[in-house]
């Protein structure tokens, strides 16, 4: 008689999906003199290599400064915005031209509680071109998209309810949730949650013709 032997037990590994907002290096090819695009992508401790690189550039040498202030939705944030120029940060980033540090101090005006974050911005664009100011004006319009869609995507997907919460499971799903929006929001849908009701009115079908698969 045959005996079986049982198969080990494997622990299933979650792939790692690109998040939309995630700073990635740029091959040269990406960004050309000829197609006169401009980048400046921010970067956060969840890149520590690139983030010890960039936090130990000589930033008491920086001159170029920015003060900023906000109150609204119960929170005051005050930022504080340095430039250094940049020749060669061999990162990956073409053409880089400058490196902004942006510390961000919040306080809620409800409890007290205060909190402090640093991020680093890589910008092509020269000081000539970008003023501490102008820098300060385009990570707050990054950080209100960001915002507003980890609204929407809790609102409508109660994301921060999800108990997926191990390894890229979190990142996965938040990937997976803004691609619904988008294409929803390609199709019309300003409402999400009448978009969502659409869908589920024909699950099998709506779904598949929203993304041209049929």
């Amino acid at each position: 008689m045959r005996q079986h032997h049982p198969q080990p037990t494997r622990t299933p590994h979650t792939p790692r999906l690109p998040h939309p907002t995630q700073t990635r290096p740029l091959p040269e090819t990406d960004l050309t003199p000829t197609r006169k695009a401009h980048y400046a992508f921010t970067v956060k401790r969840n890149q520590p290599n690139l983030y010890a690189q960039l936090r130990a550039l000589p930033w008491r040498e920086a001159r170029a400064k920015f003060y900023d202030r906000s109150r609204g939705h119960g929170w005051l944030d005050t930022r504080v915005v340095q430039t250094l120029t940049v020749t060669d940060l061999g990162t990956g980033f073409p053409y880089a031209a400058q490196v902004a540090r942006i510390v961000r101090h919040r306080v809620d005006t409800r409890t007290g509680k205060r909190s402090r974050e640093t991020v680093y911005v890589i910008t092509d664009l020269t000081s000539p071109q970008a003023s501490p100011e102008r820098i300060a004006k385009t990570v707050r319009a990054q950080w209100v998209i960001e915002n507003r869609l980890h609204f929407v995507r809790d609102t409508a997907f109660r994301e921060d309810a999800s108990k997926i919460r191990t390894g890229h499971g979190p990142e996965n799903m938040a990937t997976l949730r803004s691609f619904a929006i988008n294409a929803l929001r390609a199709v019309g849908h300003n409402n999400m949650a009448a978009g969502l009701r659409e869908m589920s009115l024909r699950p099998f079908e709506r779904p598949l013709d929203l993304l041209e698969l049929t």
